[in-house]
């Protein structure tokens, strides 16, 4: 209750009483979220009993950094329904979307700060440049591009799609300064492959078509994943069904039966393929924990299962 005889109070003690300055109390009521119950005849502005509570509520809402806009949102759903409901929950859940945003931004700098200052002093300047070219919170669009242009032309969209799930990885929430090198790093390399010692292009690309490729990937894409278990379990390299189910995925995508002499045959040229162990190796860094096992990629997968097919075959691959 204001203290005055007809139950209104001016914009001095409105301000007080809120713990908010006269301009504030100004500001709000000009964007017309706090209406003046009516004027004093020397022209001030005079609120109603309602308004403290109304301001407080204002007061709440911009204290969560909802724009304007928004709180007049809010107050006009109260206003019309009694109380705040989807506006306001809305809103909520924008801003938090909006805040989980910045505080991995934050994390982000947090750590790429943090890998500048702990590495000699006569590489910061270089590491500054490298960790420079990654956004705060990362943006994996350099890779999905790198990507789009390595894959075989005219693949299926959908198998794309599959492909760059398990090929791009996905930054974590909260790095280590190791893992914002690694992401620089990744940055670096698909931003320049050409200067690479490391081509890109796998002759099985080139041997199969659209549809072919398809088939090989998906294929590809299950061994891997059978892979990954072993490898997990710190299994060695051995024939088995991740291995069968590799070597059909080739065989399908080019039409051939699987046979010893297929085997031996997609050894020696997958030996002799184009590879990218740089990237993967990069990739490893950047998903896998600050410390213990790293997570098996599809780059190391593929390695073990080449590995494997080798100790098969008895086709001599390079170190």
């Amino acid at each position: 209750m204001f203290t005055s005889n007809d139950g209104l109070c001016g914009i001095g003690e409105l301000a007080e009483r809120a713990g908010v300055s006269v301009k504030t109390v100004r500001f709000y009521s000009d964007a017309g979220l706090l209406p003046e119950a009516s004027r004093s005849a020397g022209g001030h502005r005079r609120y109603g009993a309602g308004s403290l509570e109304r301001l407080r509520m204002i007061r709440s809402l911009r204290a969560m950094d909802l724009p304007v806009s928004v709180v007049r949102r809010v107050l006009d759903e109260e206003d019309t329904a009694g109380r705040a409901g989807g506006v306001l929950e809305d809103a909520v859940a924008e801003r938090l979307r909006a805040v989980g945003t910045e505080l991995r931004a934050l994390r982000w700098r947090e750590a790429a700060l943090r890998s500048v200052q702990e590495c000699p002093a006569e590489e910061r300047a270089g590491r500054l440049r490298l960790i420079g070219a990654v956004t705060a919170p990362p943006d994996t669009a350099p890779l999905v591009r790198f990507w789009r242009g390595w894959l075989p032309p005219r693949m299926p969209a959908r198998s794309v799609t599959a492909f760059l799930e398990r090929a791009v990885p996905q930054p974590p929430e909260d790095p280590g300064p190791a893992q914002v090198l690694a992401l620089a790093r990744l940055y670096a390399l698909v931003a320049s492959p050409c200067d690479s010692d490391e081509p890109t292009q796998p002759h099985a690309h080139k041997a199969a078509g659209a549809r072919a490729a398809a088939v090989l990937y998906a294929g590809l894409a299950e061994a891997y994943d059978l892979a990954a278990v072993d490898m997990r379990r710190d299994r060695a390299p051995y024939p088995g069904e991740a291995l069968d189910g590799f070597v059909d995925a080739y065989a399908s995508a080019h039409g051939a039966a699987d046979t010893p002499g297929f085997r031996r045959v997609l050894a020696r040229q997958l030996a002799a393929d184009p590879r990218i162990d740089q990237y993967w190796e990069l990739t490893a860094e950047l998903v896998g924990p600050s410390s213990g096992r790293p997570e098996p990629t599809p780059g190391s997968a593929h390695d073990w299962l080449l590995a494997a097919l080798e100790a098969q075959s008895g086709t001599a691959l390079p170190a």
